[in-house]
């Protein structure tokens, strides 16, 4: 039924993606929205026409009137077909051209205005427009003989119309090219003006068909030549057999000399190896040393000897890519960036070599990981733990049986160029037996002077690492040999408080856990509270790695909940966590609130962070024994008879009878005597706790201390601050008594830590006494040998918390 053009009429819209229907043309399709095929049972069931219109972005799930463009095509719908799987297909036939004034209902389907446009009728072609038809005419016969899809038929009706509308809609409808040429040739009403932009397109079109046929050429000749040489080398290969030359004759040789000499080897390797091969092609088939050789050509032509990445050292780009990956860690992240914006300004500069130290779980690793992708680098891992032997460094020689090249050479042919980032692990774990030291062989490797020219054994030529990155990891200092932490600059990564934890989880681990799961956002979610539960119940750690794993098991449990029906979304407080992970593992260690005397609150660090160490002391009748117990190291027994040393020096001034030596014994327990204790930072404390057992003074069990003593009573700075000042936070204490010399380091401990603890520095036993020690429970204390009058009216403590 005709319909006046500008009449508008509501009815369905369907949205089409990549495609594009013109009028007067038969279309089929498949159709698998739930909304298209509502839209087509209603055009189907009511008679209706209906609107075919395409998205402008192709992605879009469910498009608005702003996703649709505002011509299309009003078309009938001829057929529909039901196919397996609830897709549609559907014949339609387009009527005439529409423009979408506005969508009157999104649901169930889509339904607009559509107005119908106007026809232009069919005139008297002008000599111009038939020179546009024959035009198109001949780049439509150069396209069909180009496309293998294009049929005779669609060239037939394309010559039988003079219709210069019809012929430009015709041929678009059956030609592949940019649905946003398409759109643009059912947008233009104007016939003649429709032929001109076909013109454009099909000549387009018609190029790259001829392109395409051109380079399909190309590979059908190079596919012939390669099939003639297979045939060539088939015969050739069956001669050299019956000269008994077998697989190793001038083929091979040829191969590697090609190899050689487009390696760009330096010219000491380059005349090696040339020298290897002539030994090579001297050696009978199937020879030990053939074997031999090969391996080493294999191995020497494998390396990056000219491989370079390209660097960047935008330290801006760098500092996202840093952040993005890890929360905190500031102090890393400005060194790394140090050396980035030195690199910058002075690309020549070599032989840096970072070592981040600190506990397990802090990140030492993924920061190297993140440095190599900020800067560019290929990255290689080598883990160093447990290497003895100085051959895993250096390589062996190529003439041992089952000879392979050091984890240094390995690790650079792997990254597969010159310039990657190297990531030693474990640095700190190195062993040493007879058959060398493998820290020994690290020195050349790591010197920016020498390792420009580093040979390795397999190898017999230098190699140049100036180029390479290092940067190694360890949990600790102590066991690196002294030389080989020389060419390193050492970087501490302290333990996590438990604030930048619940940060670490909400921005990093969680989100990571929930997509390794298959989990939503919304499917689990986790307060604050359920988040600080499993850290302070369930881990007790520096880092976070045990935390990773609590959140697996928590996504693990969640994913079971919900596949199993019982719950389809979960969120997790901190009364609920328990009901996920089981009992709690870790609960906060009874302090005593009441009068304590001989028990003093000692700070320890320990490789998962800090821990509140408690010292007893009891004074009993008898000859002046000293016994210590709780698995106690070397350091710390040889701490214990130094205060004792110092009490003896100062009994008349503590109020101490002076032969308690000979009528006391003292018993000085470090509890939990399984685990065992060591370290030059307990001193302070045994003396506290041994003052307040024999002068029965009572100790404020809010203070917590830590330091080293000497006979002369100084108190000496110790290691670890930023860990043991959290475990004193974390364990309810106020007041840390701390060395003066480790004022400085208060810098480094974390705001929240530094405004909720008094901390007071002391030089001196006699300080730690005064702040610790409930005097006035007794006899009033003497001016300890004019302690009073030293800092009167001066109060000898730090208060940070302003």
């Amino acid at each position: 039924m005709a319909v006046e053009p500008n009449t508008v009429v509501t009815m369905p819209v369907l949205a089409l993606r990549g495609l594009t229907i013109f009028p007067n043309m038969l279309l089929h399709f498949d159709v698998g929205r739930d909304t298209s095929i509502k839209a087509l049972d209603q055009a189907m069931s009511e008679g209706l026409p209906i609107f075919l219109v395409a998205q402008r972005d192709l992605s879009v799930e469910e498009p608005g009137q702003e996703d649709l463009y505002h011509i299309g095509t009003i078309s009938n719908v001829k057929q529909i077909l039901r196919l397996p799987g609830g897709n549609v297909r559907v014949m339609v036939e387009g009527s005439s051209r529409g423009r979408l004034l506005g969508l009157s209902q999104s649901a169930p389907f889509l339904q607009g205005a559509v107005e119908y446009l106007p026809v232009p009728e069919h005139t008297r072609n002008t000599p111009k427009t038939e020179a546009l038809i024959r035009s198109n005419y001949e780049l439509f016969e150069s396209y069909a003989g180009l496309s293998p899809r294009m049929t005779g038929d669609v060239l037939i009706s394309v010559l039988a119309s003079d219709d210069p509308g019809y012929i430009a809609d015709y041929i678009a409808q059956n030609i592949a090219m940019r649905a946003s040429d398409k759109q643009g040739i059912l947008e233009e009403l104007r016939p003649v003006r429709r032929l001109e932009k076909l013109s454009q397109a099909l000549g387009r079109e018609v190029s790259v068909l001829e392109l395409e046929q051109e380079m399909q050429s190309k590979v059908r000749d190079q596919l012939t030549s390669n099939q003639r040489d297979y045939y060539l080398r088939e015969q050739l290969k069956v001669i050299q057999n019956e000269l008994g030359e077998g697989e190793t004759g001038d083929g091979e040789l040829g191969e590697y000399r090609e190899k050689i000499s487009k390696a760009k080897l330096p010219k000491e390797v380059e005349k090696k190896l040339n020298k290897e091969l002539d030994r090579l092609s001297k050696q009978p088939f199937g020879s030990a040393e053939a074997t031999v050789i090969r391996n080493y050509l294999d191995v020497c032509l494998d390396l990056p000897w000219s491989k370079r990445t390209r660097e960047r050292t935008d330290v801006k780009a760098a500092r996202k890519v840093l952040d993005a990956d890890h929360y905190g860690l500031d102090k890393v992240k400005e060194r790394v960036l140090e050396f980035l914006a030195v690199k910058q300004l002075a690309p020549e500069l070599k032989g840096q070599v970072l070592c981040l130290v600190g506990p397990p779980g802090v990140g030492k690793t993924s920061i190297a990981m993140s440095v190599a992708r900020a800067t560019g680098r290929r990255l290689a891992r080598i883990s160093l733990g447990g290497i003895h032997d100085e051959a895993e460094i250096r390589g062996h020689r190529k003439t041992y049986v089952g000879a392979m090249p050091g984890r240094i050479i390995d690790g650079v042919r792997h990254a597969g160029s010159a310039n990657p980032l190297l990531l030693l692990d474990e640095i700190d774990k190195l062993a040493s037996d007879i058959h060398g030291d493998p820290a020994s062989a690290l020195l050349e490797v790591l010197d920016g002077e020498q390792n420009a020219t580093f040979r390795d054994h397999f190898l017999e030529v230098p190699f140049d690492l100036s180029d390479v990155l290092f940067i190694t990891t360890a949990n600790t200092t102590d066991t690196i040999p002294r030389p080989l932490l020389d060419r390193m600059e050492v970087i501490e990564l302290s333990s996590y408080t438990d604030e930048e934890k619940l940060q670490i989880v909400k921005n990093h681990l969680l989100p990571k856990e929930l997509k390794r799961h298959g989990l939503k956002k919304s499917q689990l979610k986790l307060t604050d509270d359920a988040i600080r539960e499993v850290i302070t119940g369930y881990t007790r750690e520096s880092g976070v790695r045990v935390l990773e794993r609590e959140l697996a098991s928590l996504c693990r449990k969640a994913a079971m909940r919900i596949v199993t029906g019982n719950e389809k979304r979960i969120s997790l407080t901190g009364d609920t966590v328990s009901q996920y992970l089981g009992v709690r593992k870790y609960h906060p260690e009874k302090r005593e609130t009441g009068r304590q005397i001989g028990v003093v609150n000692g700070l320890a660090w320990t490789s998962v962070g800090g821990e509140i160490l408690q010292v007893e002391v009891n004074v009993v009748p008898g000859s002046g024994k000293v016994e210590l117990t709780g698995n106690l190291g070397d350091v710390m027994k040889e701490s214990a008879h130094a205060a004792l040393s110092y009490i003896r020096s100062r009994a008349a001034q503590l109020g101490i009878e002076a032969d308690f030596y000979k009528t006391k014994d003292l018993h000085v327990h470090f509890p939990e005597g399984a685990v065992p204790k060591d370290g030059p930072s307990a001193g302070v404390t045994i003396a506290t706790a041994m003052v307040s057992a024999l002068t029965g003074s009572a100790v404020k069990q809010d203070v917590a201390m830590t330091g080293e003593i000497t006979l002369r009573g100084r108190v000496l700075p110790i290691g670890g601050l930023r860990e043991k000042t959290m475990a004193a936070l974390r364990n309810g204490m106020r007041t840390v008594i701390l060395p003066a010399d480790n004022l400085s380091d208060l810098e480094d401990i974390d705001q929240t830590v530094r405004s909720a603890l008094h901390f007071i520095p002391v030089e001196h036993v006699d300080e730690v006494l005064s702040s610790a020690l409930e005097f006035e429970a007794v006899q009033t204390l003497p001016d300890l040998d004019g302690l009073a009058g030293r800092h009167q009216g001066v109060e000898p403590t730090l208060n940070l918390k302003q």
